[in-house]
């Protein structure tokens, strides 16, 4: 699909051969490299143009030193917020970042104490374990309720959950992998047990711009969740420039956000690459049109993967997500287990996805589809999965 701007998201791309974690990780991850990558989550899409050419402007000067943000770049970021979800915040609210896994990791550490609870809300993209553990803290999973592929926060199983050792949630917003958009209402009631328990939220808001409903920011509910919220983020996602390494922390609560600097500083996450910052700004300065064609050739492709799965394979089924562009395919109606399942998507559809049981115990018999490729190809492997699962 080409559009007036150029956005030709039907062109195939070799990522082959590029240090590519999609494609030539594929051996490392899976133990076969002959496989159709659906699963890392990044685009298999050109990076759009006034990114790029904002890129080859900077690299003409052939020097690729240490590199500072800029008041140029802190204002792209307000202005996007403000315009896309309008949020408001101020210089003084940002720090820079190396990331939102590292940013993530981070926050574990500065709001809690070796030892201490984080809850969790399971199915979670994988690396969320990871930075509680790594930081010797408890992982307190509150799983997620689900009724014909929706799901919904168990608040009650939640609140349950808190005890005196408790002192981060972490709220995936929007949610990886389900696909929900969080209704105000929700994250409303949600952000109240946190007040009333004394809980400090981080924030996960990376898939915030490829969403398909209205959005809210968790932080712009009121003041008083703002107080006790930080918010991280990152161009990374939307414009498929993840591996330049540039995110953002966002707090109106300066004792927060300071305190993640001072833990920040230490760990050494806020030198930013020179790429990162450039691309950045580029993405938040010209970047609204893209977002809107390139929402609506996702919702295409999760429309036409719903449709081919029910005409051909009626036993592999989703929910169209509200967010994201990653499908949570349920085989439950495969009646296989899990490994089994696995092991056909490796072995006979020869096709790599996520694992859904590293997303929590609820996981079991999902795994995590990536439709963000062209058409053509996605089709080959839808394809290739129901023939060996119809």
């Amino acid at each position: 699909m080409l559009n007036k701007d150029n956005y030709d998201f039907d062109e195939k791309i070799n990522r082959k051969g590029t240090n590519c974690a999609k494609y030539d990780g594929l051996k490392k991850y899976f133990g076969y490299e002959d496989l159709n990558p659906l699963w890392v989550a990044d685009m298999d899409f050109k990076t759009p143009k006034f990114i790029n050419d904002e890129i080859i402007k900077a690299a003409q000067n052939s020097v690729y030193g240490y590199s500072v943000d800029s008041d140029e770049l802190y204002q792209s970021i307000i202005n996007w917020q403000k315009t896309r979800h309008n949020w408001e915040i101020q210089k003084e609210n940002i720090f820079m970042t190396n990331g939102v896994v590292p940013a993530y990791s981070a926050c574990i550490e500065a709001y809690s104490e070796i030892g201490d609870e984080v809850i969790i809300q399971t199915p979670v993209y994988p690396p969320l374990f990871k930075c509680v553990t790594a930081n010797d803290r408890k992982v307190v999973t509150s799983e997620l309720k689900e009724e014909n592929g929706y799901y919904t926060m168990d608040l009650e199983d939640l609140k349950s959950k808190i005890t005196s050792k408790t002192k981060i949630l972490c709220l995936c917003s929007p949610h990886n992998p389900v696909g929900r958009v969080w209704s105000k209402e929700e994250l409303e009631k949600l952000g109240e047990i946190c007040i009333q328990n004394n809980l400090t939220i981080i924030s996960d808001e990376i898939h915030s711009d490829i969403t398909f409903k209205k959005f809210t920011p968790m932080a712009s509910i009121s003041e008083e969740i703002a107080n006790i919220t930080i918010t991280l983020n990152s161009a990374g996602k939307t414009f498929n420039i993840a591996g330049l390494n540039c995110a953002y922390a966002i707090s109106k609560n300066n004792k927060i956000l300071n305190r993640f600097k001072q833990v920040a500083q230490k760990r050494e996450i806020n030198s930013v690459n020179f790429f990162g910052y450039i691309s950045t700004r580029a993405a938040y300065e010209n970047g609204a049109a893209y977002v809107d064609e390139l929402r609506e050739y996702l919702i295409q492709n999760m429309k036409f993967t719903q449709d081919y799965l029910l005409d051909n394979c009626p036993n592999i089924n989703f929910l169209l997500p509200e967010a994201t562009y990653l499908l949570w395919l349920n085989f439950k109606k495969t009646t296989l287990s899990h490994n089994k399942i696995k092991n056909k998507l490796l072995t006979q559809s020869k096709v790599a996805l996520n694992d859904g049981v590293s997303f929590g115990s609820n996981g079991d018999s999902y795994f995590r589809l990536n439709v963000a490729l062209p058409k053509d190809a996605l089709k080959v492997a839808l394809e290739d999965i129901s023939k060996s699962f119809k």
